[in-house]
């Protein structure tokens, strides 16, 4: 055996091993040998993991041990099969291990640490009037508890008539509730039996009449520690508030630049910096070992910051419509230095 950590790469699917592995292995420069890997490629039986991997310049399938670190990069919410590797691997040598958040969950974490000033009011959808939250707030939010890509969030708001507007990803209503008809009996209908959520409506800050969300990614570095990676802003179409299918991605000075002084800039990038990093430990403390995680901002009308939510599996071919972005080896060469530093703990 080579004395070079070897680390495994978890996929949903094979064909996406070969583009996660090719990003990870061009911008490290580690003494590492990675492989990547799917659930149905692990032999439990055998001890052995059918593994893609680059050897001489060439893409090799072959059978590989079971690797010193899982990087996990497969979509889940169950624990599984992440249980049974740690039971051969070792406790704390997978890290994103669930990386699908229960959004509730970690709402209420954050609630409860001091981190309360920057999440909205938040409520199970089946526990609240919606008439009531509309009269308080004007304006609400209804996502799925386990959601991803702003799939499934209607936007409800009571407007000057009384006249309650949904709409979906974009501003123009897919539905109005005229003031007598019943919101609730209207939203059950909708919504059908997911779980859901119901969060206070953030007027946000638009740049030229577009919504725009802050993106921190916050991922470990060789030391362990928890560092930002990057920030950047999502931009939306004209007249959407869905940043996830955005017209523009910008580094974030650029956006925040345009908007305030340089003072009011510096004051806004030190608070996205100090409350992602205790939002990640937050989320690490909650979800177990984490890697990386981003977290999602608003920024309101009178520029104060809103946590939007976390993601356990950020995406990364965001940052290819940023030009001239120059973090890419960072954001593709942390998640590799963490793995490294995972596989030396325990060996001193």
């Amino acid at each position: 055996m080579e004395n070079r950590p070897l680390i495994g790469i978890l996929v949903s699917k094979r064909n996406r091993r070969k583009v996660i592995l090719q990003l990870c292995q061009r911008y490290q420069n580690l003494n590492l040998k990675l492989y990547a890997f799917t659930p149905a490629d692990i032999l439990w039986k055998k001890k052995r993991i059918i593994g893609l991997s680059l050897k001489k310049g060439k893409w090799i399938q072959s059978s590989f041990p079971f690797p010193h670190v899982v990087y996990n990069r497969c979509f889940n919410k169950k624990l599984m099969t992440m249980q049974r590797l740690e039971n051969v691997i070792g406790r704390k040598k997978i890290f994103n291990n669930i990386n699908f958040f229960n959004k509730w969950d970690l709402y209420h974490q954050l609630k409860q640490a001091n981190l309360h000033s920057y999440v909205p009011d938040t409520f199970l959808y089946k526990e609240v009037n919606i008439s009531e939250l509309l009269e308080k707030y004007k304006l609400v939010y209804i996502k799925p508890i386990y959601g991803f890509q702003g799939k499934s969030v209607y936007r409800v708001e009571l407007t000057e008539s009384q006249d309650i507007h949904i709409s979906m990803h974009s501003l123009a209503p897919r539905y109005i509730c005229r003031k007598n008809e019943s919101i609730q009996q209207q939203l059950d209908e909708l919504l059908g039996s997911p779980k859901y959520m119901v969060q206070q409506g953030i007027r946000m800050r638009q740049l030229d009449y577009k919504y725009f969300d802050i993106r921190v990614l916050v991922q470990k570095d060789i030391a362990g520690e928890w560092t930002i990676s990057t920030i950047a802003c999502r931009v939306a179409y004209e007249n959407y508030f869905n940043t996830s299918m955005c017209e523009a991605v910008y580094e974030v000075t650029e956006v925040l630049t345009r908007l305030f002084s340089q003072e009011e800039t510096n004051d806004i990038l030190q608070s996205l910096h100090e409350v992602s990093l205790k939002a990640a430990e937050e989320a690490e403390a909650h979800m177990g070992s984490l890697g990386e995680i981003s977290v999602d901002f608003g920024l309101d009308e009178q520029s104060r910051l809103w946590i939007i939510e976390l993601n356990g599996k950020p995406q990364k071919n965001i940052y290819n419509d940023i030009e001239g972005f120059k973090h890419r080896k960072i954001i593709y060469g942390r998640p590799m230095e963490y793995a490294y530093y995972l596989s030396q703990s325990g060996l001193h």
